[in-house]
C-alpha cells in the first residue's frame, strides 16, 4: 500500500511538472541586433574602376545589399559634362548607368555619385563615391580647388556651383554649357579632379534654374580675372561671389489704384482703408541716442511737407529748436535727427495733411508720437584695435596700400556701424548699444566707406570684405576693451 500511494505521488508530480509552461517554452520574437549605420559597399564596378581605352557607354555597379537611388539625376555629376542627361537606373543589388553622349577620344570620364546611392532598409547614403575611366591610354592627373566667399560679408553660400569653361569670351557664362561642375562642401570649398592639361575659366553662381548659365540679373556670381590652369599640386582659389542686381531698386513706379471691398471702384474703401498707416524703430518704446528716429510707410510718399511735422520735449512741449527731417531715396522712409538728451521725453506732432502716399491715403487726424529716450547707463564703452591691417589685406588678396579698411559691426547680417581705421586700427565709441556683434574688416577701394559690388558686363571684381572669426560681447555700463 505504501508501496502504491509512493507511486501516486510521484505520477501526479510527473504529470504537474510537465502540464506547466516552461522558460523554454516561451515563444520570444526576436529582437534583433544594432541598427544598420553602414552605407552600401561596391563590390564590382563594370568596366573597373580607372579603366583605360574604354568604349562602352554602359556602366554597372554591383553592391553587397539592396540599393535605390533617390534626386539621381540632380545628385549625380558626369564630367565632361553631356549635352545628353545620363540614364541612371537601380535594381536589386546594382546600379546602372547610361552615357547618351558619344565619347570624346582621349578624355577623362568621371561620374561623382553625391548622395544618390543608398541602401534600401536603412537609407544609408553612400557618400564622396566616385568613379572614373579614360577612352585614351591614361587618366588625366590635373586638379583646381578653391573657395567661394560672398565678397559682402565674408561668409559662404554652399548653395553656388563652381564651373569651368574651356573658352575666355564674355558671352560664354550665358550663351554656353560649361565643360566642367563642382558643388560646394559645408566650407564653401571646390575641387576639380582628373582635369586635362590645357586652359580653363573658372566661375561661380547661383543656378537655382538648373541651366548652369546666367539667366538674368537676379543671380549670384564670381569669376577670375583670368585664365586658370590645373596642376598635381594646385594653389587654392578664392573667388568673390556678388549678387548681379543691387539690393536697392530706388523709386518704384508708381502702382495702379487698389479697389477694397469698402467702396467699389474707388481706391481705398472704409475710413480706416483709406488711412495712412506707419511703423516707428523704438526698441521697447525708448529712443536710441545714437541713432535717428524713424518712421516708415508701405507705399511711397507723394506728398512729405516738413513744416506740418514738429517735435517737442518733455511734458510741457517745449518746441525743440534744432532738428533735420529727411526722405530716403525710396520715399518710404522718414528720419528725424537731433542730439538726443538722455532719458528725455519727445514728442512728434505729424499733420494730419503732411504725409499722402500714392494710394491718395494720409492720416485722418494729427498724431503724436511719444516717447523716452535711452538713458547713457543703458551703454557700453567700446574700443577695439585690429592689429596686422595689411596681412588681413593679404588674405583676402588685396595690398593693404592701396586700400583703406573700414571696421563694420554687424547684428543678424544687419550693419550697425560703419567706421574707417587709421593706421593704429583703433576704433573708439563712448556710447555703445550692448549686444553680441559680428566684426567685418572692408577693404574700401573708392574710399565712400561702404562696399560696393562687382560687374559682370565689363568685369569688375567686388570689394571684399574679411569676417573675422571671433565675436565681442558688449556690456551696459562697462569699460569693454578688445584687441584683435
Amino acid at each position: 500500500m505504501r508501496n502504491f500511494l509512493l507511486a501516486l505521488i510521484s505520477l501526479v508530480a510527473l504529470f504537474t511538472s510537465l502540464s506547466l509552461p516552461t522558460g523554454c517554452a516561451n515563444i520570444i520574437p526576436p529582437q534583433g541586433g544594432p541598427r544598420d549605420t553602414i552605407p552600401p559597399v561596391l563590390l564590382k564596378a563594370s568596366p573597373a574602376n580607372r579603366s583605360t581605352n574604354i568604349t562602352t557607354t554602359r556602366l554597372v555597379f554591383s553592391f553587397d545589399e539592396f540599393v535605390e537611388l533617390q534626386n539621381a539625376q540632380q545628385a549625380v555629376i558626369v564630367s565632361p559634362l553631356p549635352a545628353i542627361p545620363p540614364t541612371i537606373e537601380s535594381k536589386l543589388k546594382e546600379v546602372y548607368v547610361r552615357l547618351r553622349d558619344t565619347l570624346q577620344p582621349n578624355t577623362t570620364y568621371t561620374i561623382d555619385f553625391g548622395t544618390a546611392i543608398k541602401d534600401y532598409n536603412e537609407g544609408n547614403v553612400l557618400n564622396n563615391f566616385r568613379y572614373s575611366f579614360s577612352t585614351g591610354d591614361r587618366l588625366d592627373s590635373g586638379r583646381i580647388k578653391g573657395k567661394v566667399v560672398l565678397a559682402e560679408t565674408g561668409k559662404t553660400d554652399t548653395t553656388l556651383i563652381v564651373i569651368l569653361h574651356r573658352s575666355g569670351a564674355d558671352s560664354t557664362i550665358v550663351d554656353e554649357r560649361p565643360a566642367y561642375l563642382s558643388r560646394l562642401n559645408g566650407k564653401g570649398e571646390f575641387l576639380f579632379e582628373q582635369l586635362p592639361n590645357r586652359v580653363f575659366y573658372l566661375y561661380a553662381l547661383k543656378d537655382d534654374g538648373g541651366l548652369r548659365r546666367i539667366m538674368g540679373d537676379d543671380q549670384r556670381v564670381a569669376f577670375t580675372d583670368g585664365s586658370v590652369q590645373p596642376a598635381d599640386r594646385p594653389e587654392p582659389i578664392t573667388l568673390y561671389a556678388f549678387d548681379l542686381k543691387p539690393k536697392s531698386t530706388g523709386m518704384p513706379a508708381s502702382p495702379a489704384p487698389i479697389t477694397t471691398p469698402g467702396i467699389k471702384g474707388k481706391p481705398g474703401g472704409t475710413a480706416a482703408d483709406r488711412r495712412l498707416r506707419y511703423t516707428n524703430n523704438l526698441s521697447e518704446g525708448k529712443q536710441d541716442l545714437l541713432r535717428s528716429f524713424e518712421l516708415s510707410v508701405e507705399q511711397y510718399l507723394t506728398r512729405f511737407d516738413t513744416n506740418q511735422i514738429r517735435v517737442y520735449t518733455d511734458s510741457g512741449f517745449v518746441p525743440v529748436p534744432r532738428y533735420t527731417l529727411s526722405l530716403d531715396s525710396n520715399r518710404r522712409k522718414i528720419s528725424l535727427d537731433l542730439p538726443w538728451r538722455e532719458n528725455t521725453l519727445y514728442r512728434v506732432v505729424v499733420g494730419k495733411e503732411a504725409l499722402k502716399d500714392t494710394l491718395d491715403r494720409q492720416l485722418l487726424k494729427t498724431d503724436t508720437i511719444s516717447f523716452v529716450t535711452r538713458k547713457k547707463a543703458d551703454y557700453g564703452q567700446l574700443s577695439i584695435r585690429l592689429r596686422d591691417l595689411e596681412s588681413l589685406a593679404r588674405r583676402v588678396g588685396l595690398s593693404g596700400t592701396n586700400t583703406r579698411p573700414v571696421l563694420q559691426l554687424t547684428v543678424n547680417e544687419s550693419l550697425v556701424t560703419a567706421a574707417p581705421l587709421g593706421p593704429d586700427g583703433l576704433f573708439k565709441r563712448d556710447l555703445f548699444l550692448p549686444g553680441t556683434y559680428e566684426i567685418r574688416l572692408l577693404f574700401d577701394q573708392n574710399n565712400n566707406d561702404r562696399w560696393d559690388a562687382g560687374q559682370l558686363f565689363p568685369r569688375k571684381q567686388p570689394e571684399r570684405v574679411y569676417l573675422l572669426e571671433r565675436k565681442i560681447t558688449v556690456k551696459a555700463n562697462w569699460e569693454n576693451e578688445f584687441e584683435l
